[in-house]
């Protein structure tokens, strides 16, 4: 007994030193960046242990749960030995096999196409490359912890590389990574793009800004500061050594995704300059910096190690993303950009997106979470809103209502910072992340009270909002109010391309009922014609039959005679009208609030 695990020790130990000694460099090169290429070149050293090599590109990146099968932007691979070209065969849709004949190293070759505007995919053209990692670097095959070096090599006139990664002293645009779970966690930006930086929490954090803009970066650079720092003391610390938020502005821009100590933001270029379009600038900042501790260190268990090649499933994400969202308000309110009046309005909107959603009644936090490879926002259909909601809206909502009951359980010495604070030092001692039933224990050891109930509810179940009862906890009262109040409704959405089309059918309307389907052409409405309809209309995306003139006078229960097109063929329908079941919420702030109420208050909100 004793050999053979002396045995398997220093197999272990030959196979560790084997792999150690392996020497990854890539280079990334932009020959025709007008075309959105960018040339990669990779040297392997330390290989000679079989005859062959087995590279693979990652189907889908963290952070974003879809898979993209970057391997399709691969093109022109080809790989040398010793200077001559060796055979290499693609063994699955994103496996490129090498053969080496036991040569010590190789050098391979490929160009990657990259023209999707996105935070999550790579983008190339002749103004900059920004390199979405795990869309652009290759790894080999049982070789995730090995670290690789990058150098960048700019095109033209682009002089400014901006990244996450560690540089490496004394050779200009070359970085390391400790191994490819962090290579693919750091995105690279590379161009002429503007850089400015500033201290929070101990830490600097540089800011690449892409694309111009009417922004003022003396104002961002404190701004962005009061949110580091609102953020870091929830959990104590700070653990980078620097940050790297890299922004691209365009005419249109929105989204971020959250890397280990960098971000990728999308904004609008000329929105900075507007009250609404500065906060929700900030408020994207808010939103990817809380990523930092939720999602990249007090994480689900199974986001990480990852799985390069196939889905991460997780029940979780009403956590991860959910509760980010719902800190997002708390760190703008803390940092002096919202008014607690205004705070208390914008979680209302939430509570009441998830009030007046047909697919929150269907679909859980949890399933919600789960189902984010298949449903949702990366591929919703026309049905989507009447059987998914999305696990941002649901998992603020539900952080909401967790923190209020902590809060008021506690009597204003607990909230949900602590569970939050608790969590990821869990994760940090135990090197690894959470289990749902390891997130319930933490809340109910923090609030002295069980959660069973709740995660039933709110967590697993679909039962509606008790919104009143906890917003009641912090002396705020809720009112509620129809949205169109007497006004009859057909629940349809409209589309005018080349003609008047059905966009979608919520889920028991009229039109529902009525046997309206997405893809009709509407010929007339009540007899009148499409055109004359559709006469002086400003066609917008909230086009609907309620903002036709046809409609005006229209009357609860009265029947609305639509004429289709569908498959080539004409249908009447008859559409009895319903009232519109969406409500309206509003906050007030309690004057009269009680002693605990006030407590409770004070403690939720962090501010006197």
């Amino acid at each position: 007994m004793k050999k053979t695990i002396l045995g398997l020790v220093i197999l272990l130990s030959v196979t560790m030193a084997a792999k150690s000694q392996v020497k990854i460099d890539f280079e990334i090169s932009f020959k025709e960046p007008q075309a959105h290429y960018a040339e990669v070149e990779m040297n392997m050293a330390g290989i000679a242990t079989k005859n062959y090599v087995d590279l693979k590109m990652p189907v889908w990146t963290p952070g974003s749960y879809l898979v993209r099968e970057f391997a399709k932007s691969v093109e022109s691979f080809s790989a040398t030995a010793g200077g001559k070209a060796v055979k290499v065969e693609k063994v699955t849709k994103n496996t490129w096999r090498v053969y080496n004949a036991k040569a010590n190293a190789i050098k391979v070759n490929y160009r990657v196409y990259a023209f999707e505007i996105s935070v999550r995919t790579a983008f190339i053209d002749a103004s900059h490359a920004f390199l979405s990692s795990a869309n652009i670097f290759m790894y080999p095959a049982g070789m995730i912890k090995t670290p690789s070096t990058v150098k960048i090599v700019p095109f033209g006139t682009w002089n400014q590389v901006s990244t996450g990664l560690e540089p490496v002293a004394g050779q200009k645009f070359t970085y390391r990574a400790a191994d490819f779970d962090i290579l693919f966690d750091s995105p690279i930006e590379v161009g002429t793009q503007e850089v400015f930086d500033f201290m929070a929490a101990g830490v600097k954090h540089e800011v690449a800004m892409y694309g111009g803009g009417n922004y003022d970066k003396e104002r961002l650079k404190v701004d962005m500061a009061k949110i580091v720092e609102q953020a870091t003391a929830v959990y104590g610390e700070n653990p980078n050594k620097h940050y790297t938020f890299i922004v691209h502005n365009y005419a249109q821009g929105g989204g971020g995704l959250e890397h280990l100590n960098s971000t990728v933001l999308g904004a609008s270029r000329n929105a900075y300059g507007t009250e609404r379009g500065y906060k929700g600038f900030l408020s994207l900042v808010a939103h990817e910096y809380h990523h930092l501790w939720n999602v990249k260190r007090l994480r689900p268990i199974a986001l990480g190690p990852f799985d390069y090649d196939n889905e991460n499933y997780t029940t979780n994400l009403w956590i991860a993303e959910g509760f980010t969202s719902y800190y997002e308000n708390k760190f703008m309110l803390r940092a002096g950009f919202v008014t607690p009046e205004g705070f208390a309005t914008d979680l209302t909107g939430a509570v009441g997106t998830i009030v007046n959603s047909q697919g929150a009644k269907i679909n859980s936090a949890a399933a919600s979470s789960f189902d984010a490879w298949i449903n949702g926002a990366y591929r919703p259909n026309e049905n989507s809103k009447n059987t998914f909601i999305s696990y941002y809206s649901k998992g603020e909502v539900v952080g909401l209502l967790m923190d209020l009951e902590i809060t008021n359980a506690t009597k204003g010495a607990k909230s949900l910072d602590d569970v939050m604070r608790a969590m990821y030092l869990q994760c940090k001692t135990l090197k690894r992340g959470y289990t749902d039933a390891e997130f319930k224990a933490m809340v109910e050891k923090i609030s002295g009270i069980s959660f069973t109930n709740f995660w039933a509810k709110y967590v697993n179940g679909t039962n509606d909002v008790e919104y009143a009862k906890y917003f009641d906890y912090a002396g705020i009262n809720i009112s509620t109010e129809n949205a169109t109040p007497n006004k009859p409704s057909v629940g349809a959405a409209l589309a005018f391309a080349k003609g008047l089309t059905v966009s979608s059918v919520s889920r028991n309307s009229a039109a529902w009922v009525g046997g309206l389907n997405v893809n009709d052409e509407i010929l007339s409405i009540d007899g009148v014609s499409t055109a004359d309809a559709m006469k002086d209309i400003r066609v917008t995306p909230a086009l609907s039959f309620e903002t036709l003139p046809v409609f005006a006078k229209k009357q609860i229960g009265e029947v609305l005679v639509v004429k289709v097109k569908r498959d080539g063929l004409e249908k009447e329908l008859s559409l009895t009208l319903t009232a519109n079941p969406s409500l309206r919420l509003k906050a007030t702030l309690k004057e009269d609030a009680t002693p605990l109420q006030m407590t409770v208050r004070k403690k939720w909100m962090g501010v006197n």
